[in-house]
């Protein structure tokens, strides 16, 4: 396929790029930082700003679908506005261009721990993380109201670190997987082999979904 990819050279869409472009697929990615992508087979790099829908619409066109890693970076001091609306953009240029598939990479803060709790209302949850989560869980509400694009959005486990890609997951809906110790994590790598399976095969259109061991 013939995808775009944004936040290619982040820590979870590095993982999506190497994912897409391993599996054969031809991937723009459009980074802030272009210069940080050396050039590999089946990859086109373009600088272009998230926030400029009409540029980013000229990229999407004739692509597809569209996969989101978009972050403006965890240092911004105003990461929450920076990101929901960077999310309005995207969404925007989506619909000017007429690309109906999009895969987005959502935040385990808004998976349920227990009925009516969310992990990102936990006492525990980190605070400097929480504008970041917010962020994500306006971003699937935002998808939410667009019910004529086939979107899917993929929840990571608590604890998303790089590691190796095994294959040996489970996929869930809107509760957090843990395993028999309590503990929820996947791998950068099992993330991005879901999120490209998904792609390939799409079985979550119009829903949230999650992966963890």
């Amino acid at each position: 396929m013939k995808i775009v990819l944004l936040g290619s050279t982040g820590f979870v869409g590095s993982a999506l790029l190497n994912e897409a472009l391993a599996r054969g697929h031809t991937v723009t990615a459009v980074a802030r930082a272009p210069e940080k992508l050396a050039q590999r087979d089946g990859l086109v790099v373009r600088a272009v700003d998230v926030y400029d829908s009409d540029a980013l619409a000229d990229v999407f066109r004739g692509q597809d679908a569209v996969i989101s890693a978009f972050n403006p970076g965890w240092k911004d001091p105003r990461l929450y506005d920076d990101q929901v609306r960077g999310t309005r953009s995207i969404i925007a240029a989506i619909q000017k261009a007429g690309v109906k598939r999009v895969l987005w990479v959502g935040g385990a803060g808004g998976l349920e721990v227990k009925p009516g709790m969310r992990l990102v209302d936990s006492p525990d949850f980190p605070a400097w993380v929480k504008p970041g989560s917010l962020a994500t869980i306006n971003a699937l509400e935002q998808l939410r109201t667009e019910p004529q694009l086939d979107w899917s959005y993929l929840a990571p486990s608590a604890s998303l670190q790089a590691g190796e890609r095994t294959g040996r997951f489970r996929l869930g809906d809107d509760q957090l997987l843990v395993d028999a110790s309590g503990k929820s994590s996947i791998s950068t790598q099992d993330y991005a082999m879901a999120m490209i399976d998904e792609l390939e095969h799409p079985a979550h259109v119009h829903r949230r979904f999650t992966v963890g061991y």
